[in-house]
């Protein structure tokens, strides 16, 4: 069986693993969880991203859930996978199912859960599902009813819910000219949905499979080419989406790469201190330690979780939780949903920059003025695993005394291998979604950040 949940569901590369019959397995273990939900009448939504064949593989999974008796709501377009979330939510269905493999490369497809409350599927639902598919049986037949599954526009009902949850006229107001980089993804056509054309210049927004050959990720590496786009067009700043929308990082007005460590602490700060909002925080493993001085300063309680943000979500479902998010650009607001929302966040930093009168360059250097310069960066090491299980092995007995030449202060093992040093810190972690191992580090200069992952990817 091919078919194996990681940190947020299945992905597997495409006709190798994620093929119609492993897709039909997941589907019907899925299947089985629905059938039991209390909101099983009133059916399930799916959606799908801009990858090869995603729309086939949506039809295909509405049809057998059809076939197992369920209502099917299927999007008639590709769409971020938030707008799926929010669907499944205020809809009150049993839970949904995204066509995605987010920011893998283009070669991989994937299946992401959503449930009833709106957001990713919590682990032990997940466990459920997994369980569920030790006893499918592969040769069930697929007798689609036609009748059950409704081709539906979720893409607007997702449009009209932003335009009521941010502050719109502010950011138009304000004359900010916007450049949005979708990453050829399912972001594509939301942000001019929203504002007239002449606000928003558009990159790779025109639907490519392929994604340029690269990962679309909002990560530096893979961005080169918008940052000379914007020193074309100068916008004041730049939204960058991952292939699905949930994930964002953004430019500012001098092209310097803004990441999600930042963005959350901006957000922050802005909805305790200027919007005056209470409530708890909840942040994975490989996020900034800033957002630990922010609650600090504002008697704030503060939730380290695993990596993934399935961990979020469920925390979302049972504290009073303001804001959550992680390292790779997912950040959510619990009082617009409990999702992460990349669209959504990438026009909330333009509301504070219109309600503030500051650019986004002007933002950051507020947080560095107050907390000290902090900087972030992340390398995947493509190695052979050998190598890959020889690091993870010295990382995991904790016995570094320094990283590179800096002293090591702390040692935490919650999610990876995490190592405080002076004026930083370094995790070494498998991913969860691909077949690599993640360096990530925070220092305060980025000479001591490639210093510092220099000596992790020379460990073995």
């Amino acid at each position: 069986m091919q078919v194996k949940f990681g940190t947020d569901g299945w992905r597997a590369i495409i006709a190798k693993d994620f093929t119609f019959d492993n897709l039909k397995l997941a589907t019907l273990a899925t299947a089985d969880y629905l059938l039991n939900h209390p909101n099983r009448a009133n059916g399930v939504c799916v959606g799908y991203d801009t990858r090869f064949m995603s729309p086939e593989f949506a039809d295909y999974a509405a049809r057998i859930l059809s076939s197992c008796g369920l209502r099917v709501f299927l999007s008639d377009s590709f769409l971020p996978t938030p707008a799926v979330s929010l669907y499944c939510r205020d809809k009150k269905l049993a839970g949904s199912i995204m066509i995605t493999a987010s920011h893998n490369p283009p070669t991989y497809n994937g299946f992401k859960i959503k449930t009833a409350y709106g957001g990713s599927a919590l682990p032990e639902t997940v466990t459920l599902i997994e369980a569920n598919l030790a006893t499918v049986n592969p040769g069930t037949p697929v007798e689609p009813k036609e009748d059950l599954i409704e081709k539906t526009d979720v893409k607007s009902y997702y449009l009209q819910y932003l335009k009521t949850h941010l502050d719109l006229d502010a950011i138009r107001d304000s004359r900010v000219k916007i450049a949005h980089n979708a990453m050829f993804g399912a972001g594509q056509g939301t942000i001019t949905r929203i504002f007239d054309a002449s606000k928003v210049h558009c990159y790779h927004c025109t639907h490519n499979p392929g994604f340029g050959g690269i990962n679309p990720e909002p990560m530096p590496q893979y961005i080169s080419d918008f940052v000379d786009f914007c020193k074309t067009v100068k916008p004041d700043a730049g939204i960058i989406n991952d292939g699905d929308a949930d994930r964002v990082g953004m430019l500012d007005e001098n092209g310097a790469f803004i990441d999600s460590h930042k963005l959350f602490a901006i957000i922050l700060k802005y909805l305790v201190e200027d919007k005056k909002k209470t409530g708890e925080v909840a942040k994975t493993f490989a996020l900034t330690d800033v957002i630990d001085k922010i609650c600090r300063k504002n008697n704030l309680t503060l939730h380290l979780l695993p990596i993934g943000f399935k961990h979020v979500s469920k925390l979302m479902t049972t504290n009073n939780i303001l804001i959550g998010g992680e390292e790779s650009g997912g950040i959510g607001i619990t009082s617009y949903l409990p999702e992460r929302d990349g669209i959504f966040i990438g026009l909330l930093v333009l509301e504070i920059m219109a309600k503030k009168n500051k650019t986004l360059s002007g933002l950051v250097q507020e947080l560095f003025d107050e907390f000290g310069s902090f900087y972030y960066n992340r390398l995947d090491l493509h190695a052979g695993e050998a190598k890959k299980q020889s690091i993870i092995a010295r990382a995991a007995r904790g016995d570094f005394k320094t990283v590179a030449q800096y002293n090591v202060t702390g040692f935490n093992d919650l999610d990876g291998f995490k190592y405080h040093f002076e004026g930083g810190w370094l995790l070494i972690r498998p991913s969860g979604t691909e077949p690599v191992l993640r360096l990530y580090c925070e220092a305060d200069s980025p000479e001591k950040v490639e210093t510092a992952l220099n000596f992790a990817a020379s460990l073995a």
